[in-house]
């Protein structure tokens, strides 16, 4: 057991309003300089929908993540023998997003609102390029160009979680009336097992021993971004005005002090949690070549239980501190993502073993249940429980984006969560059907006690700032047994394996 520590995050897509309150904190707080302009290291995606960059999700196109090839583990980028891939690639990275695909920073013109002179006609602010300086003839694009219109045919249609869906099945995301459509904030993943650090020729990026939260040196940074390439969510940046990547920090200057990241804490809807997750490094490479069918399961395998003496054994050896283990034994990360099993990775197909967790929505079923007639609660008939299969997003499409593909856990995610529900209304109004004992079989058939449904209520309703936010402290006064510089030893490199700890997280 190599016992490591995760800062983790966790969303709420059932309670994400769409405002975007998050990216304009996280962009005030972090991008604000020049060259900075189009980056946004928080975003909301309306889903389906192409995203941003656009059609961030297709592999085929932008070759992120990684992939088990004659039983090894490689980079998709690296097509062939690394390093000279690497270098035949070194001075043009033809699997990069394109300035297009992000979109031209702006500006408007507003000094002409302010200074025409008195006319005739009403003055106007043209938009003008914060890259070249010049005016725009139109904008085309924007970070979220097709924010509330991703369920609409003309955005739909380009998502590549549609991948697989029937014709009846994209009908349900796109009918005219009943078109459903959510919203997917994004920031970076910290993952376990991170493509951008294991691309990166200069070894600028590195994954924190102490916290999980993956930087990018800027003084070792060389500018080559073989990471935005390589991170299949492509979440780092590249600055065109200091000629360095750049991307989310996990706002460690206010974790290390326990504070929430700046998007958690400016959530409107309260849609995020924090919490501290124990992991088995020893078992990175042996989960990364997991098939997608046993993925999720996979990930939740390699989380280690926090209560285990034994666990806590072996924290307190390795050095991490007492705070870390309580906070690790009270997180939410840990008990929405493998206690509770209801939160789920976006895209663990990409096989960096993100470290973010997204509750799938619930999306509207009363119509689809009940044809039509008028989409009321029916406490007689309330079989709901039962229609998983009608729900307006479909099951087939939530895979796609949360379970590699296996609808069984997303099944899973959503009857357990339906059954949270069920049992809190029995609890408040007493009108299910079939009563206390139905609800009692309900739970049982999903593997949820009555405290486990308490406790996901509070948590996903009634929580305070300190129970959703468990971030603890970080003490670096305290001299760890382990090196946190040498933390990553096992970790980062093309293949694994590799016990030079000079070539750790590099390529070469």
């Amino acid at each position: 057991m190599d016992i490591r520590a995760q800062l983790s995050m966790n969303f709420h897509m059932d309670k994400c309003i769409g405002c975007h309150t998050c990216s304009v904190s996280c962009k005030n707080v972090w991008t604000t300089r020049r060259g900075a302009e189009y980056m946004w290291w928080n975003n909301v995606e309306t889903k389906p929908g192409c995203g941003y960059p656009l059609t961030w999700e297709d592999q085929e196109r932008y070759r992120g993540g990684w992939e088990v090839s004659g039983g090894s583990l490689r980079l998709k980028l690296l097509k062939g023998p690394g390093k000279i891939r690497t270098l035949a690639n070194i001075f043009f990275q033809p699997n990069l997003p394109t300035i297009d695909d992000y979109y031209e920073p702006f500006t408007f013109d507003y000094q002409n609102l302010f200074n025409a002179p008195a006319g005739d006609d009403q003055p106007v602010a043209r938009p003008k390029s914060l890259i070249t300086g010049e005016f725009m003839e139109k904008i085309v694009l924007g970070p979220n160009w097709d924010d509330d219109m991703g369920g609409s045919p003309l955005y739909a249609s380009n998502d590549p979680n549609l991948k697989g869906l029937s014709e009846s099945q994209k009908e349900l995301l796109t009918k005219f009336h009943k078109l459903f459509f959510f919203y997917l904030p994004r920031i970076c993943n910290h993952c376990l097992n991170p493509a951008c650090v294991a691309s990166c020729p200069s070894g600028a990026i590195y994954k924190r021993g102490e916290d999980g939260i993956v930087l990018i040196d800027q003084d070792t940074c060389r500018a080559w971004r073989f990471c935005v390439s390589a991170c299949p969510y492509k979440k780092p940046y590249y600055n065109w005005a200091n000629g360095k990547s750049e991307k989310c920090i996990f706002c460690y200057p206010r974790t290390e002090t326990g504070q929430a990241n700046a998007c958690a804490h400016a959530c409107t809807g309260r849609i995020r949690s924090v919490g501290v997750l124990f992991y088995d490094a020893d078992r990175i490479e042996e989960i990364a070549k997991t098939p997608d069918e046993r993925l999720v399961e996979a990930m939740r395998e390699i989380l280690l239980d926090p209560c285990d003496p034994k666990v806590v054994e072996e924290a307190k050896r390795v050095g991490i501190d007492e705070n870390w283990i309580k906070a690790a034994q009270n997180s939410p990360s840990y008990n929405l993502f493998k206690k509770w099993r209801i939160a789920l990775p976006n895209h663990p197909e990409f096989r960096t073993l993100p470290m973010n967790f997204y509750i799938p929505p619930m999306s509207p079923i009363l119509h689809n249940a009940k044809a039509d007639a008028g989409g009321t609660f029916d406490p007689e008939n309330m079989d709901f429980f039962h229609q998983i299969d009608k729900m307006r997003v479909p099951v087939r499409f939530l895979a796609n984006l949360f379970g590699a593909g296996n609808e069984q856990v997303v099944i899973e995610s959503l009857k357990r969560q339906m059954a949270a529900r069920l049992y809190r209304r029995q609890q408040r109004f007493g009108d299910v059907a079939g009563g206390n004992s139905a609800v009692s079989q309900m739970l049982n058939s999903v593997g949820l006690t009555p405290n486990d449904c308490d406790e996901i209520y509070r948590l996903v309703s009634l929580a305070t700032f300190q129970e959703r936010f468990v971030i603890p402290e970080t003490h670096r006064e305290a001299q760890s047994t382990v090196d946190p510089r040498l933390m990553y030893e096992k970790r980062g490199t093309v293949g694994f394996g590799n016990k030079k700890k000079e070539l750790i997280g590099r390529q070469w």
